[in-house]
């Protein structure tokens, strides 16, 4: 692997800051968010894994697609695709594993979505291996790794003299013309990390547990306060809207991040809600997660989950992951 020092790294990211949109974890008010950084100063360096992942620099939590104007009898309709090009820097693998699963929603069938593509291929990602993992993560146990670089275009890995360097893909490759390396090239470093105990998704009959009286268990500490789907790294659901401009005659469609975990999740005309009950929305975002979705995008995973933990962590009335998975685990 190729070596870079830390000052060629933060040189490095200093230029790419001054040509395109950098995106780097940063402290915001005392939160660890993904978040436009004007030089490598900004970035916040030791970090463990974001409060939020890199979603919503792909799948924005309110995205702006077109505006409807009418003048006498004719419409006109502006759509406002994304211009511009990004580098996100310091993606953990969970986060990149997320997009991937994302892309079959979005770009892995027709229609493609025309907003998710032009921000995917307008995007480099350059991946940053975890040396050691936050408590409540566990990436191992869904089939993901602290230190896989397969969906970044770029990984780096810290070593003592600074990070070792692979160019995973031709984008990657292509960004790094110009970078100063060091003489030798390095080894790979070795990172060890506690042992995860939680059972793979993929042993568990989850379509058999359809009808358990467990959802309706765990449902009674639920919220349905939607947090988990906005913390999480491929929860997709979305509502459109359209909203008047102010002053100027005209509307603007907005997309905006939903959950099936909200009381009104898919209300139809005349209120009608096919899922009234919150342990009927609870059971759909883990089935979503452990059995719906891959049969529906033909994936080859069992899971859509990257076992980032972050849902843990933001649920105040400790729903936990990892407990459903030791549960059913222990049922089959």
């Amino acid at each position: 692997m190729k070596q870079i020092s830390e000052a060629e790294l933060k040189r490095w990211l200093d230029a790419l800051a001054g040509e395109q949109t950098l995106i780097a974890p940063r402290d915001v008010a005392g939160v660890l968010l993904y978040r436009p950084v004007q030089c490598s100063g900004e970035i916040a360096w030791g970090f463990t894994r974001p409060e939020m992942s890199v979603k919503n620099a792909f799948f924005p939590i309110t995205d702006h697609l077109l505006s409807i104007q009418k003048s006498g009898g004719q419409v006109q309709i502006r759509e406002t695709l994304p211009e511009g090009k990004q580098v996100i820097f310091g993606v953990r693998p969970c986060d990149a594993h997320g997009l991937q699963i994302m892309d079959a929603v979005f770009i892995g069938k027709e229609p493609v979505d025309p907003y998710y593509a032009r921000r995917r291929e307008n995007s480099v990602l350059i991946g940053l291996a975890c040396q050691e993992l936050h408590s409540s993560c566990f990436c191992t146990s869904v089939g993901g790794s602290p230190e896989d670089g397969t969906h970044m275009d770029i990984m780096l890995y810290q070593t003592e003299e600074g990070y070792a360097l692979e160019a995973v893909t031709p984008k990657g490759q292509d960004l790094l013309e110009g970078v100063t390396f060091a003489p030798e090239d390095t080894d790979k470093p070795v990172y060890s990390y506690p042992v995860q105990q939680f059972p793979n998704p993929g042993s568990v009959n989850w379509a058999s547990h359809f009808s358990d009286e467990y959802w309706q268990m765990v449902s009674d500490r639920c919220l349905s306060c939607r947090v988990c789907a906005y913390v999480c790294p491929t929860c997709r659901c979305f509502i459109t809207r359209d909203e008047p401009v102010q002053g100027k005659g005209e509307f603007e469609r907005v997309r905006c991040w939903d959950s099936c975990n909200g009381a009104n999740y898919r209300m139809v005309a005349g209120g009608h809600r096919p899922r009234s009950e919150k342990s009927e929305r609870l059971r759909n975002r883990f089935l979503c997660k452990f059995l719906y979705y891959a049969s529906q995008y033909d994936l080859s995973e069992t899971t859509s989950c990257t076992g980032c933990g972050r849902c843990v962590d933001a649920c105040p009335v400790n729903v936990d992951i990892t407990e459903i998975l030791n549960d059913f685990g222990r049922l089959e």
